[in-house]
């Protein structure tokens, strides 16, 4: 038995019976006092190494040869060899290291490793959980939002219609149900590993903490594993979308519910790496150049992309500039957004006739006209809502309305404490916008040098200001939740994390004035330069 672990009496020196012994010997398994250490190691028969009590046990013996002390390790084998290790020959065509540095650079790994679980890898997960518990809440309200919508409209018909209403509730409610169950499945898996590298951060702590050289040679890391992040689930919500009545076609009139996606319908996206230098990968030229500057970009998919700046033509590109396509506006005035929709429309903003426009083919309609407001800004949303910043006549009130179709569901105007949450046009009437995977809205608010982001419903989340003379103008988010803004008086572009934090710029100062942002199905940011017309396509994650 440990002498150390007799409880029923205090600890004596086992030669001089002195109590609280200091000394104790790691071969023998016996503790001494000091004074009897040089009686203790005159046995010749024996190999003796005395440690201070408190190191007991710290001495590395071989596992072998159990009454000898081990200073080499074998690589090959991965275990501490003694010298009988050595003369049997077993390792002679092994490479050998120093023990003790061996344990050094363990420990060093391990404190490495304990650090990033702490610090980096543990608070990244529970950021996820934490997002999956605001957005079980978000498809609550909106599972309860889209009953109201559906009696709502079930009133407006006779009673023969009862058997619709119910079908497409219950059509809801099991969209609803397999929403659910893939966020519960996905906080599952979160909650699981956050549970197992809690459990291995324990480990780790305790093999710190102990003398055991064995355990600590034979540390392996596993961190790589917890590395490769989750994908962010980006909750698909479901609209209800009603149509004219019509008796003779009830069940499809009536309504329907927009597509969703599961966890399974998902694409694995992991935490992509940055590039050490963003490199631009082509180079587009287009009509635009002063004195008819090319503001804005939005991409049709990977091979095409949208094109407005200060005339009243809309014109789209392939990436070896071919102009493919160019729509005028109505008005004849220069469009301020452009934007487009999940069917492929180009949808722009007239700021001077006040109104929001679409493009189908080549014909253009007046979707949304806007009494007493004008468009300064516009995107689409994942569920195919239109976003749009407006301002009064004055520009000395500006808001975030949401589109359904032509109807206005969302205004997003003050903060809390009842101050606007955007500042008036005063510089120039555009402010850029964007809608991220989390469903935060992002407002490049050049006049106020600062991007104002909300979430969802419209509460204030954060405002970053940048740096020095910070005057964002485009603005998009990527499929990592990450917010590009362009920084027209820097020449750069800030990289932000969802959360607001600062991640990277990248740095354009060798290319010539930025404006309108927008990436692609792959990452890839492109980049409009106001004074010379060209389209910029750069890629920054590896």
């Amino acid at each position: 038995m440990d002498p150390a672990c007799c409880g029923q009496d205090i600890l004596r020196c086992y030669l001089c019976d002195k109590p609280v012994p200091s000394m104790y010997c790691d071969i023998c398994h016996k503790q001494m006092c000091k004074a009897c250490v040089g009686e203790h190691i005159s046995d010749d028969f024996k190999n003796h190494t005395i440690v201070p009590f408190k190191k007991r046990g710290s001495t590395p013996k071989c596992p072998k040869h159990s009454r000898k002390i081990c200073d080499l390790y074998c690589k090959q084998c991965k275990s501490p060899i003694c010298a009988l290790c050595i003369s049997s020959g077993e390792h002679e065509q092994h490479k050998k290291v120093d023990l003790l540095s061996r344990v050094e650079s363990k420990q060093a790994d391990l404190r490495s490793n304990l650090l990033e679980l702490e610090e980096c890898i543990l608070p990244k997960y529970v950021e996820i959980a934490s997002n999956i518990s605001m957005q079980k809440h978000c498809l609550k309200q909106n599972f309860q939002k889209v009953e109201n919508e559906i009696d709502k409209r079930g009133k407006e018909w006779h009673t023969e219609i009862d058997t619709v209403i119910k079908k497409v509730k219950s059509i809801n409610a099991e969209k609803n149900k397999e929403q659910m169950s893939a966020l519960h499945k996905n906080e599952s898996d979160i909650e699981r590993r956050i549970s197992k590298i809690e459990q291995i951060i324990q480990a780790q702590k305790k093999i710190l903490d102990s003398s055991d050289v064995c355990l600590i040679s034979a540390y392996k890391s596993r961190n790589a594993e917890f590395k490769r992040f989750p994908p962010c689930f980006t909750l698909s919500l479901p609209t209800f979308i009603s149509h004219q009545i019509n008796k003779e076609q009830i069940s499809q009139q009536f309504g329907f519910l927009t597509a969703t996606s599961t966890a399974n319908d998902v694409k694995t996206t992991l935490n992509r790496a940055f590039m050490d230098t963003p490199r631009i990968t082509l180079d587009i030229a287009t009509e635009y150049g002063d004195p008819n500057r090319l503001w804005n970009v939005s991409c049709l998919n990977d091979d095409t992309i949208w094109t407005s700046g200060y005339d009243r033509i809309m014109r789209l590109y392939n990436l070896k500039g071919e102009l493919l396509k160019a729509v005028q506006t109505r008005s004849g005035s220069y469009p301020l957004g452009i934007a487009v929709a999940r069917c492929g429309d180009l949808i722009y903003a007239d700021y001077l006739e006040g109104s929001l426009n679409i493009v189908k083919n080549t014909d253009t309609q007046r979707v949304i006209p806007m009494q007493g407001w004008k468009a300064c800004g516009v995107c689409t949303s994942s569920l195919d809502d239109i976003l749009v910043v407006v301002a009064n006549d004055d520009g000395k009130l500006v808001k975030v309305v949401r589109y359904s179709g032509s109807m206005e569901k969302q205004s997003i105007q003050f903060h809390d404490s009842g101050k606007p949450l955007y500042s008036p046009i005063c510089a120039f009437n555009f402010k850029g916008i964007s809608e991220n995977k989390n469903l935060d809205i992002c407002v490049a608010d050049s006049d106020a040098r600062a991007l104002v982001v909300v979430d969802h419903a419209g509460k204030l989340r954060f405002r970053y200001t940048g740096f020095h003379l910070f005057r964002p103008y485009g603005i998009t988010t990527d499929s990592q939740c990450r917010i590009l803004a362009s920084d027209f008086n820097n020449l750069n572009i800030h990289i932000l994390e969802e959360d607001g934090s600062f991640l990277r710029n990248i740095d354009y100062s060798t290319n010539g004035n930025l404006w309108g942002l927008c990436v692609d199905n792959r990452d890839n940011l492109f980049v409009a330069e106001i004074g010379t017309g060209k389209i910029k396509k750069i890629q920054y994650y590896v």
